[in-house]
């Protein structure tokens, strides 16, 4: 009886930080996997922003050059400075449009 209770708590010596490593190592195994996913859907939200700031850009310079072509139909005479005033705001827009598909790529791309 009391060698069986020896060899237990040799047991229990030789195999309790095993165990508490194992448990460790299973612990930080899922804060890895949760880190993953949450990254996962970043970079997922990332690229539709990316998307969505080309999509407003296109917008914006479609608007653009709508009312430029507006504008000029009604003066023709005012042509000059309408489409010097477009291209500059497309430009701005354009550059915009880039910074913000730029940022959501870098998030991407950037790990």
């Amino acid at each position: 009886m009391i060698k069986n209770i020896a060899l237990a708590t040799l047991a229990l010596l030789v195999f309790a930080p095993a165990l508490v490593l194992a448990q460790d190592a299973a612990a930080e195994a899922q804060a890895a996997l949760n880190i993953a996913k949450a990254s996962t859907i970043n970079y997922g939200l990332a690229a539709i922003g990316a998307g969505i700031a080309l999509i407003g850009g296109g917008i914006g310079i479609g608007l653009v050059g709508k009312s430029a072509c507006e504008s000029i139909a009604r003066q023709p005479e005012a042509g000059g400075p309408i489409g010097t005033n477009m291209i500059i705001a497309a430009g701005l827009i354009e550059g915009a449009t880039l910074v913000g598909a730029l940022v959501g790529l870098l998030v991407v791309l950037l790990k």
